[in-house]
């Protein structure tokens, strides 16, 4: 993947119609303050993407995170079974 655009805080809000318009070919640009990213503007597109991302999420646990009541609905699921 190639590198996201860069552009200071200061130059993004004082160029913020050029950048407006660089932004549909770039994809993302990435917002820096004192050479760290602090934000990031993205295209209608990347947008769209990230957004689609997002509702495909899932929630990951790690079995010491199990409580007791879920670990016992686990282990006592049927497989084709719902329970109630």
């Amino acid at each position: 993947m190639a590198h996201a655009l860069q552009v200071p805080a200061s130059a993004f809000s004082r160029q913020f119609g050029k950048i407006r318009d660089q932004v549909y070919e770039a994809g993302v640009i990435e917002v820096t303050s004192h050479d760290r990213v602090v934000g990031a503007y993205i295209s209608p597109k990347e947008l769209e993407h990230f957004n689609r991302l997002k509702s495909r999420e899932v929630q990951v646990l790690h079995a010491g995170e199990i409580g007791d009541d879920l670990l016992a609905e686990i282990e006592n699921a049927q497989y084709g079974v719902i329970s109630r």
